[in-house]
């Protein structure tokens, strides 16, 4: 086998000039630090399956596949340069060179039959599938946040407010249990997204699939993904997996603004529901009375980041030929790692809020005292318990209700006289109404009277409460068995290179 080194540095045959200064310094250059930060190891890794690949198919020697594998493991960031000259400032050309320049006797037929397209398609999904499975466990530490405050107040009466008004008596364990319900829909969407982009790109070449018997399926196994991609267009040309990501993070971020919405009424001097410590609050320069809530505004404003980014991501393939192009590979997956790290950053501020938030019972139950939040049961028991027609018995509760208001009667005082003469105003003769105000006036008793699945009575709450404790423990077990099926494939990938403390697999 002829190893003679040729000493030309160059690239391409098209090509030799290497890339200009202006290049290097805005695109090339920063790419290749982020890429040496990021996603370095996922090169690192995808180029050992590769040899291993070339060494089953008898094209490289089963010393010189070790010998490779050996270099690669020790590749780091720090040593690797972005250089025009020797790497044209690429990542993938940089991880080749620096392998190929410390291999002796030369191996000629590494990296025959290769492309960077499905390297670098490879490269990217890995990592992206990563992020994904973080951004699912900060969604998991935030819902089960959400879902201990609200188990610690199941019975807790508060206002429940519609169209910004004073509704129906509710507790913040049943408001809570909506928030962790939203975290456990965002979970799944997000596995089910994983699920979806699980496939291979390795094998398919620039674009049309290659030349010599690559085992796409092993080398799909030993990356830890499920398949390899049954198209080799679709797995170099798509980045849908990019647009489908942060398309689930900006809908997390709509629910998580509008929740975070509530909180900062709840906060207000009106409201004054809810209460944080000092270390979370913040302070007026000019009026010293105040104690403001600004984590809750960033909170908010940071949602609105994710929402641009996820169509940052749209933009940048939108009306994009669908082949491998830089503008859809690398343009328009450049706020991809933003969008997790924002999503991760706003998570764990909202958690530290959930962790140390208070709810002013006191002032909760004041609330609900001081407005005729039963209006809906009295007109219920007008009609189930009176026989009055369900629209005129809303005419009657509604009629009643404002009298009381008119004659500056708080709900405790609520008289069922008035009731009566407003009812017999309307045609219809009440034989208790002295029930019929007791009973719908009654804080405690407004929200026990709740009986339907899903609603706000304790026993209700604490139900559904249960059952997303479990959806979390099979959330959260379908998340680890996924970054545990990467990790088992890595190891046997090292093993089978003979690296570290694994030990030989089987091949």
């Amino acid at each position: 086998m002829n190893d003679r080194r040729i000493p030309d540095t160059r690239l391409s045959g098209r090509i030799s000039a290497a890339p200009s200064d202006l290049l290097h310094r805005e695109i090339l250059e920063p790419q290749f630090r982020y890429e040496a930060e990021h996603l370095l190891p996922w090169y690192v890794t995808i180029e050992k399956v590769l040899a291993l690949e070339y060494g089953r198919m008898g094209l490289i020697e089963k010393d010189d596949v070790r010998r490779i594998g050996s270099l690669l493991d020790e590749i780091t960031a720090d040593g690797l340069r972005a250089d025009p000259e020797a790497n044209y400032s690429d990542i993938a050309f940089a991880v080749e060179r620096q392998v190929e320049q410390r291999l002796d006797p030369a191996v000629p037929r590494w990296h025959v039959d290769r492309s960077r397209n499905d390297l670098q398609a490879c490269a990217q999904l890995l990592f992206g599938r990563s992020q994904v499975l973080r951004a699912a466990e900060a969604l998991s530490v935030f819902g089960r946040s959400a879902h201990r405050l609200a188990a610690a107040h199941t019975d807790t009466p508060m206002p429940g407010y519609t169209h910004l008004q004073s509704a129906q008596i509710i507790t913040p364990g049943f408001y809570l249990a909506a928030l962790t319900d939203r975290v456990l829909h965002a979970m799944d969407r997000l596995l089910a997204a994983y699920r979806g982009i699980d496939l291979c790109p390795l094998g398919a070449g620039a674009m049309a699939g290659q030349e010599i018997p690559w085992d796409r399926a092993e080398m799909a196994r030993l990356l830890g993904f499920r398949a390899a991609n049954p198209h080799a267009l679709t797995a170099v040309a798509s980045r849908d997996w990019a647009v489908e990501v942060t398309a689930e993070l900006s809908l997390a971020a709509t629910w998580l603004g509008r929740f975070c919405t509530d909180l900062m009424a709840w906060g207000s001097s009106e409201y004054g529901l809810i209460e944080l410590p000092d270390a979370l609050s913040g302070i007026s320069s000019a009026m010293p009375q105040k104690k403001n809530y600004p984590v809750l505004e960033r909170i908010r404003g940071r949602t609105a980041h994710l929402v641009s980014l996820h169509l940052d991501a749209v933009l940048g393939q939108r009306n994009t030929s669908y082949s491998n192009s830089v503008e859809v590979s690398k343009e328009a997956g450049t706020h991809v790692l933003a969008s997790f790290d924002t999503l991760c950053s706003t998570l764990e501020l909202f958690t530290t809020v959930l962790d140390h938030l208070s709810f002013r019972e006191d002032r909760a139950l004041a609330l609900c005292e001081r407005e005729f939040l039963g209006g809906f049961s009295l007109a219920n028991l007008l009609t189930l318990d009176e026989g009055v027609p369900w629209r005129r018995a809303q005419v009657v509760a509604g009629q009643f209700i404002t009298a009381c208001v008119e004659k500056g009667l708080t709900p405790r005082q609520a008289d069922p006289e008035l009731l009566r003469a407003v009812a017999l105003q309307n045609g219809f003769e009440l034989s208790r109404p002295e029930h019929l105000v007791a009973e719908s006036f009654d804080v405690r008793r407004g929200l026990l009277r709740k009986c339907s699945p899903g609603s706000a009575h304790p026993d209700a709450v604490r139900a559904l409460l249960a059952e997303q404790a479990a959806r979390f423990d099979a959330l959260d077990e379908e998340r680890s068995a996924y970054g545990a099926t990467v990790d088992a494939a890595l190891a046997r990938t090292d093993g089978l290179l003979g690296l570290g403390d694994a030990k030989d697999g089987e091949r």
